[in-house]
């Protein structure tokens, strides 16, 4: 079983035969975080009744965010084309599973990719919840884009989403693993990928999301600027 998208599948290089770059690779810490405030969340969303502990929590928060805060760059633009500079922010690679190191996203992972189909696995949090035990309709078009894009950017031809038609067929449960399936074709005027979310032998949703299809050195601000070195890293050498 493949592993979250930040390691590229087996061919995901571009035409010229180099790996692929959309940005700079998250930190172990982030990921590591990610998870946590995700798992975290959904405890949150489960509590009946006030608990200490969150209010010890909000307490901690505010001394985190003040740490936090003087260790990032001041501008919070991303560090991305020809004018980029050390006090933007980097950016991190979204080609790949955003929801491995950013908890707004959902996780998954890829069992299959290649440039005309993929496959994979997804299980949707508490925090993707909309009706009763089942996840919201927003978050599945996320889920199809992320999914899609992923694929796309891994082969090595990509672009900005032109549209997204999602079509809702059974309602979609949380907290269980669901199986995906994406067939992929390029044509003259850009990429059409149809996509399904699958329960059992249930398709839940389907998405046809048509992209622009580029090579990554064309895409808009395919230059991305690299992480800064680290001060204490710099003082020892």
């Amino acid at each position: 079983m493949a592993e979250h998208g930040q390691s590229p599948p087996s061919g995901a290089t571009a035409a010229t035969g180099s790996a692929i770059r959309f940005g700079e690779q998250p930190l172990p810490q982030t990921m590591a975080a990610a998870a946590a405030m995700r798992r975290l969340s959904g405890l949150l969303l489960s509590l009946e009744h006030p608990h200490p502990t969150v209010d010890t929590m909000l307490g901690r928060f505010v001394e985190w965010e003040r740490e936090l805060r003087s260790a990032v760059p001041p501008d919070p633009a991303p560090r991305v084309g020809t004018t980029q500079s050390a006090s933007q922010r980097v950016y991190l690679d979204h080609a790949s599973d955003i929801g491995a190191y950013n908890p707004c996203f959902p996780e998954y992972r890829f069992d299959h990719l290649d440039v005309a189909a993929a496959a994979g696995r997804v299980t949707f949090p508490l925090v993707h919840e909309g009706p009763p035990g089942l996840v919201h309709g927003g978050f599945l078009a996320v889920f199809f884009d992320a999914v899609v894009q992923h694929q796309s950017c891994a082969v090595g031809l990509t672009g900005k989403t032109r549209s997204l038609n999602v079509t809702y067929r059974r309602p979609t449960p949380i907290l269980v693993e669901l199986r995906f399936e994406i067939v992929r074709s390029v044509g003259e005027t850009g990429i059409e990928s149809t996509a399904r979310l699958i329960l059992e032998d249930e398709v839940l949703c389907t998405a046809v999301v048509q992209t622009v299809a580029l090579p990554p050195a064309r895409l808009s601000g395919a230059r991305y600027g690299k992480r800064s070195p680290n001060e204490k890293e710099e003082s020892r050498r």
